[in-house]
């Protein structure tokens, strides 16, 4: 019984579901348990689909809102996982109890019932264990991607002092080569962009672009 909506109620009720005996207590709750361990399936492959596509925007991402889905994805299996071992335990009590003397096709049902949701339990546990690798991949590429644009902005900033510190020597009020030509300008240009071009050289030499 639930206050909440449920899908396997409702299929049931819209008749969506065929061959469901309500006169036959027993088969009637073997059947709600394999299409609730169907339902669980259906869900796990959503889960599966949505993490795959995370998975290929790990490379380019630097935000949290992919860590944010990934945490949403891993409450959701530990949900799954806990939900699913508590219905084995309960086939497992009834297989003792009410399900000892049944009919022979209530007999198939039932291990369907059990198959279907041991498939279910290793599935979610499968996909919580890829969640684990792909949570500390992502994290991995995050760091990864810092670190690239932290270089990046390092070696910018390597170039763009040597000019500056070219400009800054020719500022002050001492005897500098050129400083009598009309061309000390185009001077102090040229021999910044000299030095700018080895560092870039040198920068590339030690792959830091």
């Amino acid at each position: 019984v639930t206050v909440k909506q449920n899908d396997i109620v409702d299929k049931i009720v819209a008749g969506r579901i065929k061959n469901i005996n309500t006169a036959k207590k027993s088969r009637f709750v073997l059947q709600v348990f394999y299409h609730t361990a169907l339902t669980y399936l259906d869900y796990l492959k959503r889960i599966n689909v949505r993490l795959a596509a995370i998975q290929s925007e790990l490379h380019k991402s630097m935000k949290n809102e992919e860590l944010i889905k990934l945490l949403n994805l891993e409450k959701s299996l530990v949900f799954f996982t806990t939900a699913l071992r508590a219905n084995e335990l309960m086939v497992e009590r009834l297989q003792r109890s009410v399900f000892r003397h049944v009919y022979p096709e209530d007999e198939d049902i039932l291990e369907d019932v059990i198959i279907e949701n041991r498939q279910a339990i290793e599935m979610a546990n499968i996909y919580t264990n890829i969640l684990s690798g792909t949570m500390d991949a992502y994290a991995s590429v995050i760091s990864n991607n810092l670190n690239i644009v932290m270089k990046f902005l390092t070696s910018v900033t390597i170039i763009l002092t040597l000019p500056m510190i070219v400009a800054s020597l020719y500022g002050m009020n001492v005897a500098l080569p050129f400083q009598n030509s009309e061309n000390a300008f185009l001077y102090v240009l040229f021999i910044s962009g000299v030095l700018s071009l080895i560092g870039v050289f040198i920068l590339q030499m030690k792959r830091w672009f």
